[in-house]
């Protein structure tokens, strides 16, 4: 399905893509993942209750800010239905709640990274390539197959054995491994699946993942 660049609409499920500048890593430590998680589930309202810097400072972990984040009582510009964070780029299955709500959503996650890599790392070059990118999700099955190819991601290229040994992706929530109060996404009412069943359609198609990882290059103009 070719990358759309129409606007995007108001109660549709896009797959939003972004990666680094020439593959550079972005993820170097279990706390950059963490961080970049937490500023997701932080803008993911539309109006944060102050600064994702100070509402860091003011918390003892970033497990505490995701949870606080999604507790805030307010309007929320998108919702988030799946994810996976990768080191050298992003994979976010996302429901648009707001006029221009993805566009925002993502332009701010994108902007607050860089400022806190360029500080940590001590760079001062540009981190992502150019505009993100967004297709259309138009059925409950294409959104299934959807995430299951990005729970996969990490497997396809050797980071996990598993799909549940990568932490920074929404695999474990689908399988049923998170309790319902530290859930970041509501993908519920797009699955209609188990997670006993949902588990084995992802993880019976590994190998045949990893095929198509081996000879993409061949078949990817």
């Amino acid at each position: 399905m070719p990358y759309r660049k129409t606007p995007l609409v108001e109660s549709q499920i896009y797959h939003i893509f972004t990666k680094s500048i020439a593959g550079f890593r972005i993820f170097n430590s279990d706390y950059d993942f963490e961080r970049m998680l937490a500023a997701v589930c932080f803008y993911a309202v539309e109006n944060p209750p102050s600064k994702f810097s100070l509402f860091i400072e003011n918390r003892s972990n970033l497990e505490e800010v995701k949870s606080q984040a999604l507790s805030v009582d307010s309007v929320k510009i998108v919702e988030i239905l799946a994810y996976c964070l990768m080191p050298t780029h992003i994979h976010l299955v996302l429901k648009q709640l707001k006029p221009g709500g993805i566009s925002k959503f993502v332009n701010v996650i994108l902007k607050s990274y860089s400022k806190y890599f360029n500080v940590r790392y001590k760079r001062k070059c540009p981190l992502w390539e150019g505009r993100f990118r967004s297709v259309l999700v138009e059925t409950d099955e294409q959104f299934l197959h959807l995430t299951r190819y990005i729970h996969l991601n990490p497997v396809s290229i050797s980071l996990a054995d598993n799909p549940e040994d990568w932490k920074s992706s929404s695999y474990e929530e689908y399988i049923g491994r998170v309790e319902d109060k530290n859930r970041i996404c509501a993908f519920y009412d797009y699955l209609d699946m188990d997670q006993s069943s949902y588990k084995k359609f992802v993880e019976d198609r590994i190998d045949y993942q990893k095929e198509l990882e081996q000879i993409k290059h061949l078949i990817i103009e």
